[in-house]
């Protein structure tokens, strides 16, 4: 005698006809839906409560998740418990789904759960902190070739806010690095174009176009409400208004940079963690003087793409509190050899921004 497996259509049967129909899932892969008739109890909570949930071993159950694979494993350790009146649903929640069967309502409207079914299955994220990117706000200072890639990303991710700032327009030779923009658009301002590109990809993101160019006057009321800072600039004066201005208010600073075929990532955070962690200061106190730009020096267009992708995995890491963020650490990437390399960056006691 073995577990039975059966299939969504006998289990709906049996369930309208009394047993009981238990989800073995965890919160956040029940909260995108449940079979009709389900009670959730996820696998290690039954397991562990089973004699209290139902004394009776000749109880019939049902087991049920998302294909079928943990709803068979814990309906065998129940057998092997004693409990003899335990079944397996065959392809589970998404068999079930497939065959038309009736679901229960969702806990968040549909669009919602869709959209972003594939980050609340993981547990790092789950519903809870979906609910983290959608409250949050994030400032993307440049919508060109670093803003562009990281907008994009972090707009398909849920983030519910994100103001561009850039005060330039789109030109023919920004097209073959700076993703948000179109051929049609040129001559727009960048932030109009990247807010129309971002509404057609997530119309759940507020998107807030300001075209303005950073300076010291303005950098406070433009990063003051943001949970996360990302630095798309361009050149090194704009960046240390943005570093002193996050040391001020306490942001996140996400770095990227990009020429030629190598590119960096890091994360500062001196703000919240002065003395523990560096400031931009600290690995360039002073902006040099022969530092050429992307249109002079030249840069391969799928590079910024790489290094604004790192910096919307690291804001995204930021706000939902998980992993280990670049903080202390600055990510060199070469598209050439294809290698990363990492070099410690030191809080600087001397710095002219966060030191004594």
């Amino acid at each position: 005698m073995t577990v039975e497996r059966i299939a969504p259509e006998v289990a709906l049967r049996r369930v309208r006809n009394g047993v009981v129909l238990v989800d073995v899932r965890s919160p956040d892969e029940r909260a995108l839906g449940m079979a009709e008739g389900a009670q959730g109890i996820a696998s290690a909570e039954l397991l562990e409560t089973v004699a209290d949930r139902f004394p009776d071993t000749s109880s019939a159950l049902i087991l049920i998740c998302q294909r079928g694979t943990r709803s068979l494993a814990a309906a065998e350790t129940l057998f092997a418990r004693g409990y003899r009146s335990v079944a397996s649903i065959d392809g589970g929640t998404e068999r079930w789904q497939a065959e038309g069967l009736p679901m229960q309502a969702r806990m968040e409207d549909d669009d919602f759960l869709d959209r972003y079914s594939r980050q609340i299955r993981l547990p790092q994220v789950g519903l809870e902190g979906q609910k983290k990117l959608e409250a949050a706000t994030i400032t993307v200072v440049g919508a060109g070739g670093l803003g562009s890639p990281a907008a994009f990303y972090l707009a398909a991710a849920g983030v519910g806010r994100l103001r561009i700032v850039d005060d330039d327009v789109v030109d023919r030779s920004n097209l073959q690095r700076q993703i948000l923009h179109t051929n049609d658009r040129i001559g727009d301002a960048k932030v109009a174009s990247a807010q129309q590109a971002l509404a057609a990809l997530n119309p759940r993101t507020q998107i807030e176009a300001v075209e303005l160019r950073i300076v010291e006057s303005n950098v406070d009321a433009l990063i003051a409400d943001a949970d996360v800072v990302i630095d798309g600039a361009d050149n090194f004066p704009v960046r240390h208004v943005l570093n002193d201005a996050c040391l001020r208010l306490g942001n996140p600073l996400v770095y990227g940079a990009v020429q030629r075929f190598e590119g960096q990532v890091s994360v500062f955070d001196a703000g919240r963690h002065r003395g523990v962690a560096p400031c931009y200061r600290c690995l360039f106190p002073e902006a040099p003087t022969d530092a050429p730009n992307c249109a002079e020096a030249g840069v391969l267009g799928v590079l910024p793409g790489v290094v604004g992708m790192l910096q919307a995995t690291e804001a995204i890491k930021l706000i939902l509190g998980v992993g280990t963020p670049l903080t202390g650490r600055l990510l060199t990437f070469d598209a050439l050899s294809m290698r990363f390399r990492e070099t410690r960056i030191p809080v600087d006691p001397e710095c002219p921004a966060c030191g004594r």
